[in-house]
């Protein structure tokens, strides 16, 4: 892989991995249009997604830091109550990742047209919603902002979000407003509720790519092409970060709905051509 179509990648991967649009397929349908190597691949989409993550704990260092003080505190506090909450919004990827992890990893091998199928899936849910929430008054007045049900459910937006094409932002976000969670206690509950698991799974997988049995990072990818895929995805990953935050809060998630159609229309099209 050059450094600049690292470069490049990197960029998708940071801006896509927050907005409501699916970084795995983009990651994929930009890898075909600029024709990187897929030799590798994997490897630099590991250390790619481990810098989004990265960029997520800098934006949100202040909140984590009350989070783990209120936790060693070892009382049912507010803290404590939240932790909880992720704690249980993570047990339907967990049971993903335990039980189906061969078969959501065969996904990525079908084709480009499972993406375009997930894209227009991701623009229903974000169109739903918007629709729903414009229209119904919710009384949320359960601590912390979320339920221990509505975790559970915007847990079980992340696992199906495994798919490639189905955005894990847009899908939890937009599962989360459905089942009645204000905006401003979702902004921050769908990025935070992703650091464990993500994290585990990024530190296995990097485990692996340094085993002697595995192919290291600079043999497959390139060691420059890491890093230099890697800091795009973090600068970039920073920008899309604080700007999805705001755009939760107070706007609407219809255009971004808009492009995932037409993205997922495009990509079927072409796919049916080729």
């Amino acid at each position: 892989m050059e450094w600049w179509q690292a470069l490049i990648l990197g960029i998708v991967q940071g801006l896509t991995e927050f907005l409501p649009v699916s970084s795995s397929g983009h990651l994929m349908l930009v890898r075909d249009l600029i024709g990187a190597d897929g030799e590798g691949f994997l490897d630099f989409t590991v250390a790619v997604h481990f810098a989004t993550v990265v960029s997520t704990i800098v934006v949100f260092r202040k909140p984590i830091l009350t989070l783990l003080k209120g936790l060693f505190r070892f009382q049912y506090n507010d803290e404590t109550d939240y932790i909880c909450k992720i704690l249980v919004s993570m047990i339907p990827v967990g049971i993903v990742g335990l039980c189906f992890k061969d078969k959501v990893e065969a996904l990525f091998g079908t084709g480009i047209g499972v993406v375009g199928v997930c894209l227009l899936v991701t623009a229903f849910l974000l169109v739903l919603s918007d629709v729903l929430t414009s229209r119904v008054k919710y009384r949320n007045n359960y601590r912390n902002g979320i339920s221990y049900w509505q975790a559970l459910l915007v847990g079980l937006g992340q696992a199906f979000a495994v798919a490639p094409g189905l955005s894990r932002s847009g899908t939890t976000i937009a599962t989360g407003l459905v089942s009645g969670v204000r905006r401003d206690s979702m902004a921050q509950f769908s990025f935070l509720m992703v650091l464990i698991p993500i994290v585990g799974e990024q530190m296995l997988d990097l485990l692996k790519m340094m085993s002697p049995a595995s192919q290291t990072a600079a043999g497959s990818a390139g060691a420059l092409a890491i890093a230099v895929g890697a800091a795009a995805a973090f600068v970039s990953g920073l920008a899309a970060c604080r700007l999805m935050i705001a755009v939760v809060r107070k706007a609407r998630l219809g255009w971004f709905a808009l492009y995932c159609a037409v993205v997922g229309l495009a990509v079927l099209i072409f796919n049916g051509l080729a």
